[in-house]
């Protein structure tokens, strides 16, 4: 689960509600994290986070609203420079159909985060 300082720094970047109280957005994120970060499907989140329909759900909307692009954006803008280069040699096999999510705009676009900044 994100610690609510994690939560308090990104938390300028969701949408605000329209009028109906929503589902806890650190909760929802917490369970995105952990869906991705595992490799699971959306329907193996734990119940711990709420229905799997919700989180998926908020993870689309967020994602074609660009929200985790400008995550991202600014968190590697705020860490300034580093000496430090980290290359991550993760190897994963995925589905045909995954190559589809970024072109459906249902994955976020990280390419181009280095112009937007």
């Amino acid at each position: 689960m994100l610690t609510p300082e994690q939560m308090l720094r990104i938390e300028p970047f969701f949408p605000l509600p329209h009028g109906v109280p929503r589902v806890d957005d650190r909760r929802v994120l917490s369970c995105i994290l952990f869906v991705i970060r595992n490799g699971l499907r959306w329907r193996d989140a734990p119940a711990g986070y709420g229905p799997h329909k919700t989180i998926y759900n908020r993870f689309i909307r967020w994602s074609r609203l660009g929200v985790f692009n400008r995550i991202l954006t600014e968190l590697a803008a705020q860490s300034g420079e580093t000496d430090n280069l980290m290359i991550d040699a993760t190897h994963l096999k995925a589905h045909r159909t995954a190559a589809s999510l970024l072109k459906k705009g249902l994955y976020p676009d990280v390419s181009d985060a280095a112009e937007a900044a």
